[in-house]
Formats: C-alpha cells, structure tokens, sequence
C-alpha cells in the first residue's frame, strides 16, 4: 500500500469521525442577550391619559347637539380664560372635537423632555385633520399630573364627501403628535436603592433562571446572581451609580441559552389561526374526521284559484332540507417527534383549520397530544 493509499484511507476515516460526531453530539442552544428574556424590576413605563379639545378643524368637528360634553368642555375652557357665554345661549361651534390623549412616559424620564402622544376622536367628528390639541393635562394612575401635550395633529388619512359619495383612506378620527407632550414630572424607580436588583424572566421556566444565574456569576463573579424562582433572579449590584450603570450594560449584552419553551399550541378560535412551537409532539394514533353540512333551499309557490271560483291568490314558501355527511376514513397518524412530522402528519388529514380545532383538543383528550392548548 503506497502513500497515497494511506492519506486517502486516513482522510475517509476521518470524514466518517466527523459525520458521526455531527449526529451524535447535540447542537448548542440558540443565544440570546438578556435584555430580551429578562426585565428589571422597577424600571417600566407607565401610562398616561388626558381629555382635551382639538380646534381648528375644517368643519368636521363634534356637533354639539349629539356630543353634548364638546359644548361643556369649551365653555368651562373660556370662562377659565375671562370669556363668560351667557345663559340659554347654545353653542353650535363645528372646529372643535373632544378628544382623548394617551401617552406613554418611558422610564428614568426627567422633565422637559418630550414624548409622544396619541389623539383619538370622542365624540362624532369626521375627521380631525388639520387641527391643533390645545393644553391637555395627562395623568396617572395615581391621579397626579406627569406631563402636559399640546401641538398639531399629524393624521395618515384623507378623504372627501359630496352628493352622498365618500370616499375614506386608513383612519381620520386618530392621529399622532410626535413630541407632542412635556414631562412635568419623574417617577422614582428604586434604581439607586439597595445593594440587590432583581430580573423578572417573561417566562416562568426553572431551567432559564438557573442559566441566567450562572451566566451572571461566570461574567461577574461566584456570588452575584442567586435564581430566587422560575422567573425572579437577584443580582447584587456596585454602590458607586457609575459602575452600577457600566454593570447592567455589561449584564444587559450578556448571551445567555435560553432553553426550549413549554409545549404550547396557541388556538385563536374567531379566526381559526393555529400556531404550534417546535417542541410539541404526537404519539401515534388513529383519527377518523368527516364534514357534516345542512343545506336550507326555500322556493316561493304561488297558488292561483280557478277564474269563477272567487278564491284569492296565496303565496306559500317551499322548503327542502338536506343533510350531508361525508365519510371519514380511520387514518393513523405515526408518532412525531419534531415540528416538521408534527406538521406532516396533521396534514395528512385534510380538515380545515376550525375542524382542526377539534381534532387537536380530542387528542389532547386521548393523551396523543404533548402539548398545552391555549385559546385566545
């Protein structure tokens, strides 16, 4: 045997060493940075609301006679301005529209800065394109002011009516003001107290919490992270607010292998949309489906009387009712392990999705199923 021989003898059985490592040994999880499974605790946004008045619309604001609280709303503006409206007098004012403004304020927002707001109409006008939000207040759950919006409405819609034709593109009752409120107010996050922070994980999952603690401990040390449960881990954190922030943004990019979710099929059953996740599996089985349809024709009789007869002329209805059942043959479906014979074999079927509805929740019901069934 020559040279030649040898090495090409010694390169096959190496390809062969690595083809079987390939599929023996297991794939590495997928890597994610842990921002994206893991929140602080404390530092969120909150939601702010407001009722205001938009002005300056061409004509297609509230008619005060069906949205009675427009007229109220800028009579008490006036008077709070010097301008009394006198008594009995009723305001037919067709530029203004009571509107709500939602918010929201992102946290660690100081005052002055700007944030943007959302106007949606209240009442019934037509559109609130061209118009202005004069000074709204927006509150919080607690009651208390936190910012204050005013600005010009930006609205991605447009339309036109005439001789009873109309004709609408996307939405004009709700628009947008970039910027359009100032923060008056800061929300006190627990941030800079106590020496301990704690990552709610947005999955309850044992596993994941333990790899985040470990993770932790391996970039910054044995000791510093602690998994509290399936979805809480403590972090002890710097006491100087420099290195507490250099120390989450270090955390923050840190790749963690989040673990395979919990076997779930998400059913939405007013559309009939069926989401499956790639760790869900069937054992073998056998199900047999068939359509049933009722089918209702009604055709109008008319029965006439004889010219002498002095009879009248009645109108009857007749109604054929027929019932279809298709047959279902039996169909095994062999055991799947992966997403991709899953798939295949529910295929096989041939139903549509709201028959695949109940099909999936009886064989949940037999234990063919290893799967969790959420209907939404």
């Amino acid at each position: 045997m020559n040279t030649a021989d040898r090495l090409l003898k010694l390169l096959i059985a190496l390809a062969f060493a690595a083809a079987s490592a390939a599929l023996w040994w297991p794939v590495d999880a997928k890597a994610v940075r842990l921002k994206e499974i893991a929140n602080i605790q404390g530092v969120r946004s909150n939601q702010l609301m407001g009722y205001g008045l938009v002005v300056g619309l061409d004509g297609t604001g509230d008619q005060t006679t069906q949205a009675p609280f427009t007229a109220q709303s800028l009579n008490a503006m006036l008077q709070q301005m010097g301008i009394t409206v006198p008594a009995g007098v009723a305001m037919q004012v067709k530029n203004v529209a009571a509107v709500l403004v939602t918010a929201t304020l992102p946290p660690f927002a100081q005052p002055g800065q700007a944030i943007d707001v959302n106007v949606s109409s209240l009442g019934n006008s037509k559109s609130l394109r061209g118009g202005t939000l004069i000074a709204t207040p927006l509150k919080g759950a607690d009651g208390q002011i936190y910012g204050m919006a005013q600005g010009n409405l930006v609205i991605s819609g447009a339309g036109a009516s005439a001789g009873g034709a109309k004709v609408q593109v996307n939405q004009l009752s709700a628009g947008r003001i970039p910027g359009g409120a100032t923060v008056e107010r800061s929300v006190p996050t627990p941030w800079l107290q106590g020496s301990v922070m704690q990552y709610d994980l947005q999955a309850d999952d044992f596993n994941t919490a333990r790899t985040v603690a470990d993770a932790i401990n391996k970039a910054k040390g044995q000791g510093t992270a602690e998994a509290i449960s399936g979805r809480t881990v403590n972090v002890k954190l710097p006491t100087p607010p420099g290195e507490r922030v250099a120390f989450m943004a270090d955390l923050e990019n840190l790749s963690v292998d989040k673990a395979m979710p919990a076997a779930r099929i998400v059913i939405n059953a007013r559309t009939g949309s069926i989401v499956v996740n790639q760790a869900v599996t069937i054992g073998p089985c056998a199900v047999a489906h068939g359509n049933l349809s009722v089918t209702i024709s009604s055709t109008p009789v008319i029965s006439q009387p004889n010219a002498l007869s002095n009879g009248q002329t009645v109108a009857a209805e007749k109604t054929d009712i027929k019932i279809n059942q298709e047959p279902g043959a039996l169909i095994q479906l062999p055991q799947g392990t992966k997403l991709t014979e899953v798939v295949k074999a529910l295929n096989t079927l041939g139903a549509n999705p709201q028959d695949l509805l109940a099909i999936l929740q009886a064989m949940k019901a037999a234990g063919a199923l290893q799967a969790e069934l959420e209907v939404i």
